[in-house]
């Protein structure tokens, strides 16, 4: 505990504890004067003096080791002990960014731990908490589309609105074109001179109000880049199933019409990528993170708070029992 205490002291002058150097220079001095002091009465024998020694003899330097203990806390209490506070604060030009989220039937298939929703839930937590001057906004798509979160750069708005996520929301299906169509009119408005959308789907689109070509035209008409994602396996995926017996798992092939997802992010100035486990999808997010750049001043306060004054009470508190010490127990009389 004191350790910790003295590990959070940082002081302000301590150019001042060269005057440490008065202690040994006091102790010099003060038993110089003592012995200097000493009777110097001739006698012929010690014996009648070999009883036990008075107690105010064995203390009789006690006045004089407070006085040092209080020089000593007031070299400290000048060297201004003091606690340090560094704040940071980040200003600067972000991006904003929409998360766009397929939440169709298929994304509780269970090749991602525990399965693919939840596995695209976490890394975008994640990559929320990262971005610091961004303003973020989250929609989700199935067979219609939802803005979950409009942008934001609250944070725990941001994480509360993910963490919300799930499937049966929406009416089942995947309608990339609307989810692409809805991520960039939350855009739209956008003053930024840096928009994107990151769309994550597991499917091929088969419903929706707006084709994914239409979109795709839609975000390049309004300078909106798509970075898609495609999330699946290869091969076979299990899918949970339910039936009248309970849920179980039955394998169903991984169908990702990745021709589209390139050509989304091709011609928007985006990228594709290609998910096939949690640690792949988390590299995806990293990738577009560094990708899509902000501009940050990062600005530190540092606030000290001082320590001082309980060493200057600790220093008149010894002061005062050297006082009372020297004026009471061990007064001396002429």
């Amino acid at each position: 505990m004191l350790s910790e205490y003295f590990n959070m002291i940082h002081f302000a002058a301590p150019g001042l504890f060269w005057f440490a150097l008065l202690l040994p220079a006091m102790i010099f001095w003060y038993f110089k004067n003592s012995s200097r002091l000493q009777a110097g009465i001739k006698i012929s024998s010690l014996k009648s003096f070999n009883g036990p020694s008075s107690w105010k003899v064995l203390l009789r330097h006690t006045p004089f080791v407070f006085r040092l203990l209080a020089m000593a806390f007031i070299i400290i209490a000048l060297a201004r002990p003091q606690t340090r506070n560094d704040e940071q604060q980040a200003e600067g030009e972000g991006v904003d960014i929409i998360l766009c989220i397929d939440v169709s039937g298929s994304m509780t298939a269970q090749d991602f731990t525990p399965n693919r929703m939840e596995a695209a839930k976490a890394v975008a937590a994640n990559f929320v908490e990262k971005r610091l001057t961004d303003r973020i906004g989250i929609v989700i798509f199935s067979g219609e589309s939802f803005t979950q979160c409009p942008l934001t750069t609250d944070k725990g708005v941001l994480k509360s609105a993910i963490e919300n996520i799930r499937n049966g929301l929406l009416e089942d299906g995947t309608a990339i074109g609307d989810g692409l169509s809805t991520s960039v009119d939350r855009l739209r408005s956008s003053k930024s001179k840096s928009k994107c959308v990151i769309l994550l789907t597991d499917g091929e689109n088969n419903g929706g109000l707006i084709g994914p070509v239409n979109a795709k035209e839609i975000a390049k008409a309004f300078g909106v880049r798509v970075y898609t994602i495609g999330v699946g396996t290869e091969g076979y995926a299990p899918y949970p199933i339910k039936t009248d017996l309970g849920v179980i798992i039955q394998q169903q092939k991984v169908t990702i019409d990745e021709k589209l997802l390139k050509s989304i992010a091709g011609e928007t100035g985006g990228k594709y990528f290609r998910a096939k486990d949690n640690a792949g999808l988390e590299n995806i997010y990293k990738e577009i993170d560094g990708l899509e750049k902000s501009t940050i001043e990062i600005s530190t306060i540092t606030r000290y708070t001082e320590k001082f004054f309980p060493y200057v009470m600790i220093a008149l508190a010894f002061l005062l029992l050297e006082l009372v010490l020297r004026f009471t127990v061990f007064k001396k009389f002429p």
